[in-house]
């Protein structure tokens, strides 16, 4: 039996997911797919895990779909996965630390946050072989103005990872040398957040712009009820009045 395609690690409460195919660049395989809804589903259902970061061995993040593999029954497509990191309660952290193309592009937008190495390259490249990203077009879209994606699913042009924050498909880039200093500091600061509030702070920005304002304003009231009330809210007040440390930061 060959080993799994992502390999899971958990330290600190951060559950590290890596792509581990480099021989294939991590293309989206069934086998990785498979794999990486594992993993995701292991990090989700374990109360250690407060944060996941999802990162790549070898040269490519993940190169796309898989156009050489025969594929039988699997438990997991790219469309449950990419659900599965979006609906998340725990903030998912993109650590991209190679080029990023066609599906990749997708599996980096579908993440809270990302930090790329600055020399990694994305594109959508699905036009150079007749198809076009209409699967990850559901997450990537939202991040898009129309007149990039128009120009990046069209060309199928590579871009920098400087130019992909910057059209806002990933949060920022990195100096290689610095990206992992970059992915702990993003770690660290939601470690200091409550993970209710974490999850709350993420539904918020999912569902509240797809919300008619009235609707809105009533249901995000409701929230705030709730998490003013919440026993997580009230140690963190008191933690704060102390200045002390709240019970889920990490010593």
């Amino acid at each position: 039996m060959s080993p799994p395609a992502t390999t899971y690690e958990l330290a600190g409460g951060v559950a590290t997911i890596t792509l581990d195919r480099p021989e294939s660049r991590n293309a989206l395989s069934g086998e990785l797919v498979d794999s990486l809804g594992d993993d995701l589903t292991r990090a989700l259902a374990d109360d250690a895990v407060r944060v996941i970061v999802l990162t790549n061995s070898g040269p490519a993040f993940c190169a796309g779909a898989d156009l050489k593999g025969s594929e039988g029954p699997r438990r997991w497509d790219l469309p449950a996965v990419l659900q599965r990191m979006l609906d998340a309660p725990k903030p998912v952290v993109g650590r991209i630390a190679g080029h990023c193309l066609g599906g990749g592009v997708g599996l980096a937008a579908a993440c809270d946050l990302s930090i790329a190495a600055d020399d990694a390259r994305f594109a959508f490249t699905e036009v150079r072989v007749g198809v076009a990203p209409a699967i990850i077009s559901v997450v990537c879209l939202p991040k898009l103005r129309r007149a990039d994606a128009l120009e990046l699913f069209l060309t199928g042009e590579r871009i920098t990872a400087e130019r992909a924050a910057q059209v806002g498909l990933i949060t920022r880039s990195a100096p290689r040398a610095e990206l992992d200093g970059a992915v702990a500091a993003i770690v660290a600061s939601l470690l200091a957040g409550g993970p209710g509030a974490l999850a709350a702070a993420k539904d918020l920005v999912m569902r509240v712009p797809a919300m008619e304002r009235d609707a809105a304003f009533t249901w995000a009231a409701d929230v705030s009820a709730r998490l003013f009330a919440s026993a997580e809210a009230a140690a963190g007040i008191a933690a704060f009045r102390d200045k002390s440390r709240p019970p889920w930061v990490p010593l």
